[in-house]
C-alpha cells in the first residue's frame, strides 16, 4: 500500500517556515484561453518565484529544517539548474556552503544563476551526476539535499498548490509538470487534503515519459537515455518517495508532444506576456491535450519556472 512522503501538516509547516524568504506568487488567467477551451484556467506563476522557479520553496524548507550541526557542514545536490539555483539561494539565506553538481548539457543561463547565488559548481556528464555527488559528500561531509526524493523538498513544493487553492477556491482539476515528481507530489498531497475530489494530472513530454510508464506498470521505470526534448527540467526519473506519493494520490500523466510544448510556451509569451520555460509550459500543453474534457471546468495549473535561454524559440 503506497503512502505519501509527507503530510498536509508538513506542507502547512513549510509554508510558515519559508514565508519570509519566498514570494507568494500571483495567479494569472487568460480570456483568450477561456474562449479556446471553455474552461476557467488559473495559472500559479512560479516563473515569478525567487530564483525563477518553484524549486525555491522546497530548497528553503529543506535548508531551514537542518539542525545546526548538519548546516555547518554545508549542503550539496545534483541539478540541471533550477534546484541548484534554489539550493544555492536557500543556503545563502542561512549563510552556509553549497555545492551543485551540474550536467554538461545544462543551459548556460542556469549555470550562471547557480554561480550567481554563490554556489560552488562541479560539472560532469549527466549519467555521472550521482556518482560525482557521492564522491564530494565523502570529501566534504556536506548534507545531500536531493532535488525531489526528500520529504522536506516535497512538503515545500506543496506550498504552491496551497496558495493557489487558498487564492482561487474550488477546482475540478490541478495540473503540474512532472520530472522527478517533487512538485507533483507536493501538489498531490495538498490537493488531496484541500480538494479531495479534484482530478490530478502530471504533464510530461512524450520524449521522456518514464513517469507515465512507471504509474502504468506500477514500478519505477528508468529515465530515457539521451532524450531529445526542449523540456530540459523534466529529464529525471521518479524517486521512491515521489513514486509512492503519486501512486497513492491517483495521479494521471498526460504526455505532450514537443511542438505542443513550444506552442504553449509561445502562448504564455505572446498572449499572457509572461516568460515560461518549456518545462513549465507542459501544463498548458496537457490542458489542451485533454480537449473537450476541460470544458466548463475550473482548472489550476502550476507553471514551474521561467529560466530559459530561448534556444527553443522558433526562428521565423
Amino acid at each position: 500500500m503506497h503512502q505519501p512522503a509527507a503530510s498536509f501538516s508538513d506542507v502547512e509547516a513549510a509554508a510558515g517556515r519559508i514565508a519570509a524568504h519566498a514570494h507568494r506568487t500571483p495567479v494569472a488567467t487568460s480570456a483568450t484561453l477561456r474562449r479556446e477551451t471553455g474552461a476557467d484556467v488559473f495559472f500559479k506563476c512560479e516563473n515569478l518565484q525567487k530564483v525563477g522557479a518553484f524549486k525555491a520553496r522546497g530548497a528553503l524548507n529543506a535548508v531551514l529544517s537542518l539542525d545546526d550541526e548538519a548546516a555547518a557542514r554545508g549542503v550539496i545536490t545534483h541539478s540541471s539548474g533550477n534546484h541548484g539555483a534554489a539550493l544555492a539561494y536557500a543556503a545563502a539565506t542561512r549563510g552556509i556552503a553549497c555545492t551543485v553538481v551540474m550536467p554538461d548539457h545544462a543551459p548556460q543561463v542556469k549555470i550562471e544563476a547557480v554561480r550567481g547565488y554563490g554556489a560552488n559548481i562541479e560539472m560532469c556528464a549527466h549519467s555521472d551526476r550521482e556518482v560525482a555527488t557521492e564522491r564530494l559528500i565523502q570529501q566534504t561531509g556536506a548534507t545531500l539535499i536531493h532535488p525531489y526524493n526528500n520529504r522536506h523538498i516535497i512538503a515545500g513544493q506543496g506550498t504552491a498548490a496551497l496558495e493557489l487553492i487558498e487564492d482561487v477556491g474550488d477546482l475540478d482539476m490541478v495540473i503540474a509538470p512532472i520530472g522527478g515528481g517533487g512538485l507533483m507530489s507536493g501538489t498531490a498531497i495538498t490537493t488531496r487534503s484541500m480538494l479531495p475530489e479534484a482530478q490530478l494530472f502530471g504533464a510530461e513530454p512524450h520524449a521522456v515519459d518514464d513517469a507515465y510508464r512507471s504509474l502504468q506498470t506500477g514500478q519505477i521505470q528508468p529515465a530515457v537515455a539521451n532524450p531529445a526534448t526542449v523540456a530540459d527540467g523534466l529529464l529525471t526519473a521518479l524517486g521512491e518517495l515521489t513514486f509512492a506519493t503519486l501512486s497513492w494520490a491517483g495521479v494521471e500523466v498526460i504526455r505532450v508532444a514537443e511542438d505542443d510544448i513550444v506552442a504553449a510556451a509561445l502562448f504564455h509569451l505572446h498572449r499572457m506576456k509572461i516568460l515560461v520555460e518549456p518545462s513549465g509550459a507542459t501544463g498548458l500543453a496537457a490542458l489542451r491535450a485533454l480537449g473537450d474534457e476541460v470544458r466548463g471546468r475550473r482548472i489550476g495549473i502550476i507553471i514551474s519556472g521561467g529560466n530559459t535561454d530561448l534556444r527553443w524559440l522558433p526562428r521565423s
